[in-house]
């Protein structure tokens, strides 16, 4: 291709300071974006930009915005960054449960991760929609998780969270798509980021930790999952419009 895919484009990506977000937000650059990026961790944003304009001279622009991406104040920024031109959001960030089961969860825990990731990326969702919907064809891309198929592979927090993250997909892809608005979802399975994993419950250990090592799922490279993201982001992905896809190793069909 002799023009970069994401040439004359601007995207969202939150949680671009680490893992997933961080490789799909340099990907995006190197394919010609505007990146708007955003993490709650300024260095990680930092790291980025200094990679980024070290790998290519010619690669898009990064703009960055540090905040909590659940907090309103973060997403009117992430919005005014965008400068009246949005073409895709990548929701990336998010946090993990401890893995607590419903009878250990305690109220902090369960209102923190809903609000970082459901409340967070519906917020930016209603926010980006006008620019979205003016771009003639914006393109929404959340990360869900393998536990949003599945009850077996984390906490009640998380596990609900990202089974509503999949439900918030779909409606926003049934509702806006006569807009020419599309939304997807990826679903990693194990991938090698920097989010706490570590069990907080004896009972969670005992029950999934088994099935994790008898399924012997590989770990993906972040690099991996920002292929996928970048692909639903782009026009590639035209035909694709409300779908969940695992990028999982195989981990869904086992």
């Amino acid at each position: 291709m002799s023009t970069p895919r994401f040439a004359e484009k601007t995207v969202i990506v939150t949680g671009a300071g680490s893992g997933i977000g961080r490789a799909t937000a340099a990907r995006l650059a190197a394919e010609g974006a505007t990146v708007i990026a955003t993490d709650i961790v300024e260095t990680g944003l930092l790291e980025l930009v200094a990679e980024t304009t070290a790998e290519s001279a010619s690669a898009g622009t990064i703009l960055t915005v540090v905040g909590d991406v659940s907090d309103a104040d973060t997403i009117t920024e992430l919005i005014t960054a965008a400068g009246g031109r949005l073409h895709g959001v990548a929701n990336v960030a998010g946090i993990m449960d401890g893995m607590l089961p419903a009878g250990e969860v305690d109220d902090a825990t369960w209102d923190r991760v809903m609000r970082v990731n459901v409340t967070g990326p519906v917020r930016l969702i209603r926010a980006a929609l006008p620019l979205l919907i003016e771009s003639g064809s914006g393109s929404i891309v959340n990360v869900a998780s393998e536990a949003a198929l599945r009850g077996s592979a984390a906490g009640v927090a998380y596990t609900a969270s990202k089974h509503a993250i999949v439900g918030v997909t779909k409606n926003v892809a049934h509702m806006y798509a006569p807009q020419g608005v599309r939304a997807n979802a990826v679903a990693p399975g194990g991938v090698a980021t920097n989010i706490e994993g570590h069990p907080k419950s004896e009972l969670a250990a005992a029950r999934i930790f088994p099935l994790l090592g008898a399924l012997a799922i590989p770990v993906a490279q972040p690099s991996a999952l920002a292929a996928a993201i970048t692909w639903l982001l782009s026009e590639d992905s035209l035909n694709v419009n409300g779908a969940i896809l695992p990028s999982d190793g195989g981990w869904s069909v086992a």
